[in-house]
């Protein structure tokens, strides 16, 4: 039972990732204010499987932490933030930020789950672009992890 649950926190979080990604994504194309995306992510039906506050979590920490989590993802990119496709731009500002404040989130987890939104999400091969910058920062912010 308890193994359940575990695997029931995860696949929440997981689906939290993937609506945090699609909120991101929003933002990026739309620049609605935060309650405003809020909102409409909050009263889809499926979000009932969600973990909600980890959703909230993300997408406001994301939104908030842009230009710091900017600074930490150029030193690794090969050209500007602005320049980037907006669906790899979501994956690696939310993976970015993952890394950098959920620290109880294992860096193996959180490129892992980049990687997917990439696939699912991304062009053919950009999950193996989100991986390399990932890594990278993994490498630099976890050092005792790594």
């Amino acid at each position: 039972m308890i193994q359940k649950l575990k695997k029931n926190n995860f696949k929440t979080k997981q689906r939290a990732r993937r609506f945090a990604m699609q909120a991101i994504f929003q933002w990026h194309l739309t620049q609605e204010d935060f309650s405003t995306i809020q909102t409409k992510f909050l009263t889809q039906e499926e979000m009932i499987s969600v973990d909600t506050a980890y959703f909230l979590y993300l997408v406001q920490g994301v939104l908030k932490n842009q230009d710091i989590i900017d600074k930490h993802l150029t030193q690794f990119l090969d050209r500007p933030c602005n320049e980037l496709d907006l669906v790899e731009l979501a994956i690696l500002r939310l993976g970015a930020y993952e890394l950098l404040e959920c620290t109880e989130v294992p860096y193996k987890v959180v490129l892992n789950e980049s990687i997917e939104l990439a696939k699912t999400f991304g062009a053919t091969d950009s999950y193996k672009y989100i991986n390399s910058i990932l890594h990278c920062l993994a490498k630099k912010t976890r050092a005792i992890e790594y």
